[in-house]
């Protein structure tokens, strides 16, 4: 069976970050993500998560400055010691959560970048998942990385399925998989499908979005019902993150999920 999880920083925004909890149990979600976390506490976290009864299934890293446009920090030379802390706290918030992976968002390649900076940013890229996946691993978690789109946010470092195999076999840590954003592939590449079955193993999260606009997932050119029955064939167990913008009020727009497992409670 299909389990869908709440992506926070997107669903539910009509409502207060901690309040957004109590309205996805209540439209009959049972596990929570989001981008970050640590604008809050831990413990207020862990309170409303076990308040809704609620499963946190994953959050990103700290991303850099992220209101001036900073997209993450794993392939930024010269901000390694950044990343180090970076993972330390990330992993803090996942012990007092209980959240089994974390996301190391790549980062931005410079305007215009040559193939000589492409590979600063590549080495670099590789030694920081290293030493993030061995410090995860201490602990018990996974650790993350995801090709995002380059029409969504352009010049992210790693934009391709192909790019983000190969990244995995060079780091070579068992516990580094693929979050495999089915929005982001289709608009970069297309064929899902084929895509899921070839990457399979390696996928340790899936998160959805219609395609183009990227609100409800029953809306656009992706047959999503297709696909989750392809993972459940080809045995996925796992989360899928719902990290769309809802066309209009959350929970009226989630009739699509009472076929793969929603249940809201009656208000």
């Amino acid at each position: 069976m299909i389990r869908l999880a709440a992506n926070l920083s997107m669903l539910f925004t009509e409502h207060d970050f901690l309040e957004r909890f109590a309205a996805a149990a209540e439209a009959g979600f049972r596990g929570v993500e989001y981008l970050f976390p640590y604008a809050h506490a831990p413990e207020a976290l862990r309170t409303a998560l076990k308040e809704s009864g609620l499963e946190q299934v994953l959050f990103n890293l700290p991303p850099g400055d992220w209101e001036s446009g900073e997209r993450g920090l794993a392939s930024l030379p010269g901000r390694e010691a950044e990343f180090r802390d970076s993972v330390v706290e990330a992993l803090r918030y996942a012990d007092v959560l209980g959240c089994p992976r974390v996301h190391a968002m790549a980062g931005l390649l410079p305007l215009a970048a040559d193939d000589e900076t492409r590979a600063v940013h590549h080495a670099t890229y590789v030694a920081n998942l290293r030493f993030a996946a061995r410090e995860a691993a201490k602990c018990g978690r996974e650790l993350l990385v995801e090709p995002i789109n380059t029409r969504d946010m352009p010049g992210f470092f790693l934009s391709r399925q192909a790019q983000a195999m190969a990244v995995l076999e060079e780091v070579g840590e068992p516990n580094l998989r693929l979050q495999f954003d089915l929005y982001h592939c289709q608009v970069m590449e297309g064929d899902l499908i084929r895509h899921l079955e070839r990457q399979f193993s390696a996928i340790g999260h899936v998160q959805i979005a219609g395609v183009p606009e990227r609100h409800e997932p029953d809306v656009g050119e992706v047959h999503y019902p297709a696909l989750f029955a392809r993972l459940e064939t080809l045995g996925y167990d796992g989360w899928i993150g719902c990290e769309y913008r809802p066309f209009g009020a959350t929970r009226a727009g989630l009739g699509w999920g009472r076929d793969h497992g929603l249940r809201p409670s009656q208000q």
